[in-house]
């Protein structure tokens, strides 16, 4: 945006969490940053003011989602930094953190820098890297963390992988404080989970799949919990989808650790019977549960345990879904679906809606600490703007993503997207101009 440029949004419902503001008005966007929210200040003379009538739609902070696999490098048969970050347009996000299980991994300052000199030729929105906790994801040696640090990564994650070795795990949550970043936990542990490919239970069994136990998710959440414990350092939990996690998340916030942790819109929406059709797009890690976790993951995002919303975009081409159940890579796509998903919640439990923007915005930026997520003064201007009340059908045909792997196609969901905005520019819009 040039300094002759401004952006008006008139007459929408700005929803901003950390101002605690909710209320119909007008925003002032100049060169790229928050001017001012109100009614009757007047525009100087510019050369170009763009506007937006806002009216009827609901006027945000920029979306953030601190969980995406973007593919690149190696990868970019299933997705690249390009069209990853465009389905996040698309999607409503304006800012996005991609995991290090890349190829190569994403384990040193040089791959750190490659992902970031893509990110600035490709990507229209905010791209903000996650280190590796070990070198090449192995468990075996810690990655190179404070040089990686210095190149941009925002956060240290082996997800897809647990770290199996807790001595190796302290070691990564010791130097994660010397660096201020958070550590991200992907649990799962291994030897209880085994080939299990979904949730252990009733439908497991039905189904003649082998099962994963919710212990094997439980167990690493206790472990890495005393850990954080132990170093004092900042822990986040992905993807959590049990019951029992939601109580020792629980306990953990209630004794005052810095532990944090999110739920994805797949394990607030679908249950195991899904997997009844044995659509491999249903296999996903951890696995979908059963109603009564989801009931305790939805009670646990309302009261707040529950810090952020994400949606662990995960895709995969059609070779690593089109065979055995048994045999599919595990996860599906999500940055295009995961709003209108996140929003049936709100209609459906009648949850206030800042509870959702908050874990959409403000949280996450805090857990990756970055200076984002509001709408105050002087921050950046990225803002989220959707319809509320627009119905629309899933069509994966549609999809900005390269795969196409997710199991909500043919869905009608309510909730749209209609302006992305990065920096004071329209990077996605759904009016026809």
């Amino acid at each position: 945006m040039s300094v002759s440029q401004s952006l008006f949004i008139r007459n929408g419902r700005i929803v901003d969490p950390s101002q605690k503001l909710d209320q119909v008005t007008d925003l002032w966007v100049r060169n790229g940053k928050i001017e001012a929210v109100g009614k009757n200040f007047s525009l100087p003379s510019e050369v170009h003011v763009q506007e937006i009538d806002a009216t009827g739609l609901i006027v945000t902070p920029g979306w953030i989602d601190i969980h995406t696999h973007l593919r690149e490098p190696g990868g970019t048969h299933k997705e690249t930094i390009e069209t990853g970050s465009r389905a996040a347009a698309a999607g409503g996000f304006t800012s996005i953190a991609c995991m290090a299980n890349t190829q190569p991994v994403n384990d040193s300052s040089y791959i750190t820098t490659y992902i970031k000199q893509r990110v600035a030729a490709e990507s229209p929105v905010n791209v903000f890297p996650i280190g590796a906790v070990t070198k090449g994801l192995k468990g075996e040696e810690l990655a190179e963390i404070g040089s990686m640090r210095e190149a941009g990564i925002v956060a240290i994650s082996d997800d897809g992988k647990t770290v199996m070795n807790a001595y190796l795990f302290r070691k990564a949550l010791d130097y994660s404080r010397r660096f201020d970043l958070v550590v991200i936990s992907h649990a799962e542990d291994l030897n209880l989970k085994g080939l299990g490919v979904m949730n252990e239970g009733y439908h497991s069994a039905r189904f003649g799949l082998r099962g994963i136990p919710k212990a094997a998710e439980e167990v690493i959440i206790a472990r890495d919990i005393y850990l954080a414990e132990l170093t004092g350092a900042r822990l986040h939990i992905a993807h959590v989808s049990t019951a029992g996690s939601v109580a020792l998340i629980r306990e953990a916030k209630r004794r005052g650790l810095q532990v944090t942790a999110e739920v994805t819109p797949h394990h607030l929406t679908l249950t195991d019977e899904a997997v009844g059709s044995y659509d491999t797009n249903t296999k996903v890690a951890p696995p979908l549960r059963e109603m009564e976790d989801i009931e305790a993951l939805q009670e646990a995002v309302a009261d707040g345990i529950i810090d952020a919303l994400a949606s662990d975009h995960a895709p995969h081409s059609r070779e690593d879904k089109e065979v055995e159940y048994d045999q599919a890579e595990f996860g599906m796509v999500g940055l295009e679906t995961a709003f209108p998903l996140y929003y049936s919640k709100v209609l459906k439990n009648h949850w206030d809606l800042s509870k959702l923007v908050a874990a959409m915005t403000i949280q996450p930026a805090k857990i990756i600490g970055v200076k984002k997520g509001t709408l105050s003064p002087g921050s950046d201007a990225d803002i989220s703007i959707f319809d509320p009340k627009k119905t629309w059908t899933v069509d994966k045909n549609q999809f900005r993503s390269k795969s196409q792997n997710t199991p909500f196609h043919g869905w009608e969901l309510q909730g749209k997207p209609i302006y992305t905005i990065v920096a004071g520019q329209v990077v996605y819009s759904e009016v026809k101009k």
